[in-house]
């Protein structure tokens, strides 16, 4: 992650320097400053470039006189609408002028209270995530070089206090695109488990099912995903209790399919190698939890992902096959390929019986028509409680995390009904995301709960100024600041 510090606004006299201003109002005292020192270079230049601080707006100007390389200017826009979003993405867009330019580098924030400084910061961080560590060769100019920002605040006490509780939250994010990022070769149910284990050092309990202990629960549905790979499945179940003694914990529930051929009724070859962000549900959980372990957060919080893959062999699930499940409820499979939802069919059930929480959200990359319907800006948003939906909605509005809440008509069910069994895993192509989300209604009572179809948001094929291209880490936020707005003692 990169490293970062705060400290009084002092101006450098040398290295690299990013300024950070607002488009109306007054000159900042450091800017002012640095004009100066440049005999008045440093404003021509931006009159020049007809720079006029608008929000992500950035431009690269030397600086001879004051003894700096060069001096990044990046815009904040109007005052009144300067918010942590607009930090954030003045954050990303400082790591996107300097990323490939300098190691190090101070950022002049003499505009903006801590809170929003520390947003910054935030943004920063996120940009600056690169997943390179498998790369040997590069060409020139194309390496990344930035290691560090010194933010120069005026309140860098308050700005180092709130990035405490952020920079917890940016690990947690960034956990989450490490996990989705990796190739399937290299993270498979047993080395995800192995990953997730090592929570315990934030003080999070990590308690794994192997296939037996699955078996005596009777998952067969997440069984049968599992059993065509040599890899066998498991769920992992991570504690965080931050709260009072006894209290209902909140419950986030993860698919995991490492990878996902398909199965029998296996994918197309074009674009299968996407498949191996398929566990990007369960990704987005484990980062919860350790967002929350690691700002101390004042709540009892359970995750559960079940981590298995989804592949061929002679042991595999057929089209056709009946599966029981932890519910007793049993499933046609009609479809291999529509396997993420039998996963959730055992683990939302074991989570809602066993832990009886608060609410449930479970997150899954899980269908295609939710893309077709949402695009890459917005997750699938479905609920079976008012509130929880709005909580949802709004919280994600806020930090970027984007949701379109999608309808949950009674009649969906009936195109899931089966002439042998309780149910069947598809329901045709028409409202593909409602009736996967209708599916997974019948596994949990009367549990307040969402589901979060993020098939079109876990990943990225365009960079953005806090994401770049790849992973995006989606949901980690959300479900954070879900919990500190609404359920945190």
């Amino acid at each position: 992650m990169l490293d970062t510090g705060f400290s009084d606004s002092r101006l450098p006299h040398e290295g690299v320097l990013a300024i950070l201003a607002p488009s109306d109002g007054a000159p900042s005292a450091l800017y002012t400053q640095v004009d100066a020192a440049t005999g008045g270079a440093l404003s021509r230049a931006a009159r020049a470039a007809d720079f006029s601080f608008a929000a992500r707006a950035s431009c690269v100007v030397l600086a001879p006189g004051a003894g700096l390389e060069r001096v990044v200017l990046v815009g904040l826009g109007p005052r009144e609408g300067i918010d942590a979003r607009v930090a954030e993405q003045a954050g990303g867009s400082v790591v996107s002028a300097l990323g490939k330019v300098t190691a190090r580098a101070a950022v002049v924030l003499d505009t903006l209270p801590g809170d929003l400084a520390a947003h910054v910061a935030l943004g920063a961080v996120l940009g600056a995530y690169r997943f390179d560590s498998y790369r040997t060769i590069w060409r020139e100019g194309e390496a990344w070089k930035l290691e560090g920002l010194e933010f120069l605040s005026i309140d860098a006490p308050g700005a180092t206090a709130a990035w405490a509780g952020l920079s917890a939250v940016a690990r947690g994010v960034l956990l989450c695109r490490d996990l989705v990022n990796e190739p399937a070769n290299m993270l498979r149910p047993d080395t995800f488990e192995a990953r997730i284990t090592k929570l315990r050092d934030l003080g999070v309990e990590v308690e794994v099912l192997d296939r037996e202990a699955m078996h005596a629960l009777g998952f067969g549905a997440l069984l049968g995903v599992g059993q065509g790979s040599s890899v066998p499945p498991r769920t992992v179940i991570m504690r965080w209790n931050g709260g009072t003694e006894g209290e209902a914990p909140v419950a986030f529930i993860g698919k995991g399919v490492t990878f996902d051929s398909g199965g029998i009724s296996i994918k197309p070859a074009a674009g299968m190698e996407e498949m191996k962000t398929d566990m990007g549900g369960a990704a987005a959980v484990v980062g919860t939890i350790a967002a929350l372990a690691g700002r101390k957060a004042r709540v009892n919080a359970v995750g559960v992902v079940g981590l298995v893959e989804n592949m061929l062999s002679g042991d595999a699930q057929r089209p056709g096959d009946v599966v029981r499940t932890a519910s007793g409820q049993t499933i046609e499979v009609l479809n291999t390929d529509a396997e993420g939802r039998l996963v959730l069919a055992d683990v939302l059930w074991y989570a809602q019986d066993r832990f009886k929480p608060r609410f449930m959200v479970d997150l899954a990359t899980l269908t295609g028509a939710i893309v077709v319907s949402l695009g890459t800006e917005r997750a699938g948003l479905f609920s079976n409680d008012d509130a929880l939906a709005q909580q949802l909605a709004t919280t994600g509005e806020g930090v970027g995390d984007r949701l379109w809440r999608m309808p949950m008509c009674a009649s969906y069910l009936e195109l899931l009904r089966s002439d042998i069994a309780d149910l069947k895993n598809i329901g045709g192509r028409a409202g593909g995301s409602i009736t996967a989300a209708k599916f997974l209604e019948c596994f949990v009572n009367k549990v307040p709960w969402a589901h979060l179809d993020i098939a079109g948001t876990a990943f990225a094929n365009k960079a953005s100024a806090c994401v770049p291209k790849g992973a995006t880490g989606f949901g980690v936020r959300l479900l954070d600041a879900l919990v500190r707005e609404h359920y945190e003692g």
